[in-house]
């Protein structure tokens, strides 16, 4: 098994949509999130996941919360098929894990003959063992329920992991303006077409706030390894999305301030209330590119350096056009 995580972290996403719809809202004919009160949009958590899970499924990791074309994949048929797939020396080694007595496991063994191996847990009915399965399972295969968690709704296997890496929702940084103009879209839904309205924003500057939690890792067995792959599918995944609503994505800052390890999560509130973003001589109805911000960053830069005691590492990637030097 892979070193789990020795340290909390707290981390700062952003990332640019250009001229798209960063997160239909269904209830509202699919326009982009929005806070109209302040005129800013919003992304939710999830939507930046399912970014990352297809990134992760792209690179040929196994991901738990997956879809078919437009549908989702049941949690019973992932977790059947997936255990279907296993041979006899992987179902052998998942066995000699479990802390079982000899007439137990043997008459595990026995009940696998003929069946698949959720069929003859779930006969078996041991809750202690299955859920000891099921945190194996997701030890060693399901990467995207290492980072975020999940629920499993399963007979004999319902069970729900606490994911270590958590996000809020994002948000502008930016005003932003709807394009005027609504167009026409042709949507294709099996053998039938629907029409539906392509609703887009001009600019916006979205940031994301999370953390990464030690003592959630326990139980979902995110390694040290899992931590870096999580670093490159957030910085990579958004600009990897092929569909046409959400082209010209690009991400522009990460930053994550990993803890000593007597420090927790939370110890600077969230990271986005340390930067400032105006617009150059325009209005921010204007705003068409990340050249007509100006982003301050000198408050984020303080409290690192102002902090440098209780902060074991700062991993810092930005693109080419958005210098920051701690």
């Amino acid at each position: 098994m892979a070193q789990l995580i020795n340290n909390n972290s707290d981390f700062l996403f952003i990332y640019e949509a250009i001229q798209c719809n960063p997160n239909g809202d269904p209830d509202q004919e699919n326009k982009p999130r929005m806070d109209y009160d302040t005129n800013t949009n919003l992304v939710t958590d999830v939507r930046l996941k399912r970014y990352m899970r297809d990134y992760l499924k792209s690179i040929n990791k196994n991901i738990f919360v997956d879809l078919e074309g437009e549908s989702k994949v049941s949690p019973e048929t992932k977790l059947t098929n997936y255990i279907n797939s296993l041979d006899e020396n992987e179902i052998e080694f998942l066995l000699n894990e479990f802390p079982t007595d000899k007439d137990e496991l043997l008459k595990i063994r026995n009940d696998l003959k003929g069946k698949s191996l959720v069929a003859a847990l779930q006969a078996n009915k041991n809750k202690d063992l299955n859920y000891l399965l099921l945190s194996q399972l997701v030890k060693r295969e399901f990467t995207d329920v290492r980072m975020f968690g999940s629920a499993f709704a399963i007979k004999e296997f319902t069970k729900a992991f606490t994911g270590p890496i958590q996000l809020t929702w994002g948000y502008s940084l930016n005003k932003v303006k709807l394009i005027d103009t609504a167009s026409i879209v042709t949507i294709m839904n099996d053998d039938n077409s629907t029409f539906g309205k392509d609703y887009r924003l001009y600019y916006s500057l979205i940031a994301f706030h999370g953390t990464i939690n030690k003592n959630a890792a326990v139980s979902t067995g995110l390694s040290e390894d899992d931590k870096v792959l999580f670093r490159d599918a957030i910085w990579n995944s958004v600009q990897a999305s092929p569909t046409r609503s959400k082209l010209n994505q690009y991400p522009k800052l990460y930053v994550e301030f990993e803890y000593n390890e007597n420090y927790g999560n939370g110890q600077f509130g969230d990271l986005r209330n340390y930067i400032s973003v105006s617009a150059n001589d325009i209005d921010f109805d204007n705003v068409r590119k990340f050249s007509d911000l100006n982003i301050d960053l000198s408050k984020l830069i303080e409290l690192k350096n102002n902090n440098n005691s209780i902060i074991k590492n700062c991993i810092v990637k930005s693109s080419n056009d958005f210098i920051i030097n701690f």
